[in-house]
């Protein structure tokens, strides 16, 4: 009995960290971070492949991804602009409120051009949901560090995953099921709703209590001192360049293999339903549970443990879906490898978001997150948007999923090296610590 008493006392001292106001806050931000990266990710390729259109073509509209990539070149304005009218609701939520707006109009936008009409005007119209969607992001994420306390991080970058997933998975899912039904022109109208969530949390909860004015906005003189303090304070860290190094290249692997699942998906012959049930369904619910276990690892092995197993498990779940390749059509070929993946993806999303985010210093917390996660993604991104059709199309799907795979070895090594080095801890920034910040020059 007594052993009962202490299991569930564990259980619920597990759980409640994550039912927290700023956690909860993380998650509904996060919900509404997903969807504009559903919009120009998978669900335009569904859209895109099943128009007709060749898979060149296809994989080079993930350069609309790029611009997420250059968020950080405007990221100094959501730290040191303060919007007419809506800014006296404050710096950051005025910000989630405007940006939330531009996003909704951005999705409305997309939804009425044709691809089988003019691709070039597709393109225009992704290339500018996702400007909207990176300055979202770069609100959101500004919002989530500065409302989470530093014992915070693990949990609600847990939760801000759980967010992500619901909404990019929830906007997917809509999409294509309206899409089959009513057309895909009303189902992204529809999918716009899903940027109220941090809108409205914003509005609610208020401004964060961590967020710090970088310097006083008294004109033009402060213009280079909002753009270059940032960088100046993160380049000044030790092994900042090594830092760097790391986040461009982590995710390399990843990228190029997440970006092209739904062409494998089509080139298989699976319906819509069956991508909906398997890809979205079962890969959700592997995802929240990998989002879980992170949040454990986290707590219980420490940041720089649980981040190495992290990237290890996410490079060798590319190697599923080369053996569903190598196998044919097999529904259950496919839940194996997505829950895998997805299993991997969630502990990963956990770990190295709060790494990354206990990289910011909090004065710059939306130039210098926006940086970081722009850094993160840009080389895979890159290659898949200019390589990866080619790839696919010269060696098969089998081929380049075990490319992948190497792809993700360098990130691993590298991350290892730093830990024997010490450079991990020496990286962090203020919003991981309590330490005072030092000034920029």
């Amino acid at each position: 009995m007594t052993d009962a008493i202490a299991g569930r006392k564990s259980w619920l001292d597990a759980v409640k960290p994550y039912v927290e106001k700023a956690p909860l806050a993380a998650f509904f931000l996060g919900v509404s971070s997903g969807f504009p990266f559903a919009m120009i990710g998978a669900t335009l390729t569904t859209r895109l492949a099943q128009d007709g259109i060749d898979k060149k073509a296809v994989t080079a509209f993930t350069l609309a991804f790029l611009v997420y990539n250059l968020k950080w070149l405007w990221a100094w304005l959501v730290d040191g602009v303060r919007l007419p009218l809506l800014g006296r609701l404050g710096q950051r939520v005025s910000w989630l409120v405007f940006a939330g707006l531009l996003v909704m109009a951005a999705v409305v936008n997309l939804a009425l051009v044709d691809p089988s009409a003019s691709l070039i005007q597709t393109a225009y119209a992704a290339i500018l949901v996702g400007v909207a969607g990176a300055t979202f992001d770069i609100v959101i994420d500004a919002y989530r560090i500065e409302t989470l306390k530093p014992e915070q991080l693990g949990v609600g970058s847990g939760m801000s995953q759980y967010g992500w997933r619901i909404g990019s998975v929830a906007a997917g899912a809509l999409a294509l099921v309206l899409a089959a039904r009513i057309g895909w022109q009303e189902a992204y109208m529809a999918c716009a709703i899903f940027a109220l969530p941090a809108m409205l949390t914003g509005l609610l909860l208020g401004e964060p209590e961590r967020h710090r004015d970088p310097l006083a906005r008294r004109g033009a003189s402060e213009l280079w001192q909002s753009i270059s303090g940032p960088l100046l304070e993160f380049f000044r860290r030790r092994g900042a360049m090594l830092v760097l190094l790391f986040i461009l290249l982590h995710k390399i692997g990843d990228t190029l293999a997440n970006l092209t699942f739904r062409l494998l998906f089509d080139d298989m012959g699976y319906s819509n339903d069956e991508i909906a049930i398997y890809d979205i369904g079962i890969g959700f619910w592997a995802y929240l549970i990998g989002i879980f276990i992170g949040g454990i690892l986290y707590a219980r092995i420490g940041m720089k443990r649980s981040v190495l197993l992290s990237l290890i498990l996410m490079g060798v779940s590319n190697l599923s879906f080369a053996a569903l390749a190598a196998l044919g059509k097999s529904n259950w070929g496919m839940a194996g490898a997505i829950v895998f993946e997805n299993f991997a993806s969630g502990i990963g999303g956990v770990t190295v978001v709060a790494y990354f985010s206990a990289l910011c210093d909090l004065r710059f917390t939306a130039a210098q997150y926006a940086l970081i996660s722009a850094a993160a993604s840009i080389v895979g991104r890159f290659l898949t948007g200019t390589t990866a059709g080619g790839l696919i199309e010269q060696f098969g799907y089998v081929d380049f999923y075990l490319f992948t795979t190497l792809a993700a070895m360098p990130g691993i090594a590298l991350f290892w090296l730093m830990m024997r080095a010490g450079l991990i801890d020496a990286s962090v920034g203020t919003a991981a610590t309590d330490r005072p910040a030092q000034p920029p020059e």
